[in-house]
């Protein structure tokens, strides 16, 4: 009974990684307008954000949304299909569960956020300008 639940788990997501995936396509939202220098001001605090995530974890493609719903230019990595990533998020996170947010700090040390959630909160609060403009009314 075991390997049948195993493959019966293994087919449905063989059949909705392509549904999760086009949903995707259709559905992320475009990015905000910035200036020229707010982009790049923007661009430079994303160098040191990485998001480990799996390609058609429902979850990730929530905190993707968000991503490019805020024009954020942060780096994606396989935590499936790449081993070195994998073994990095489980080192430096301490699980491997996705997605994932590692955030490091100037002076080196390394935040990992879980849960999507609370992820794009903090996407919100540091890059959205509305959250902003809303906590100084």
């Amino acid at each position: 009974m075991n390997i049948v639940m195993r493959y019966f788990f293994r087919f449905l997501r063989l059949v909705l990684t392509p549904v999760i995936l086009v949903m995707e396509k259709f559905t992320t939202p475009k990015a905000m307008a910035r200036s020229a220098e707010d982009q790049a001001a923007i661009d430079s605090a994303c160098k040191d954000l990485a998001l480990y995530q799996f390609q058609a974890c429902p979850f990730c493609v929530k905190v993707r949304k968000e991503i490019a719903r805020l024009g954020l230019n942060i780096e994606y990595r396989d935590a499936r299909n790449n081993p070195y990533h994998r073994a990095e998020l489980e080192e430096g996170g301490g699980r491997i569960k996705v997605p994932c947010l590692r955030v490091t700090q100037s002076d080196g040390k390394q935040e990992w956020l879980y849960e999507s959630s609370a992820i794009n909160q903090w996407l919100r609060e540091r890059f959205d300008p509305s959250v902003e403009d809303a906590a100084n009314a």
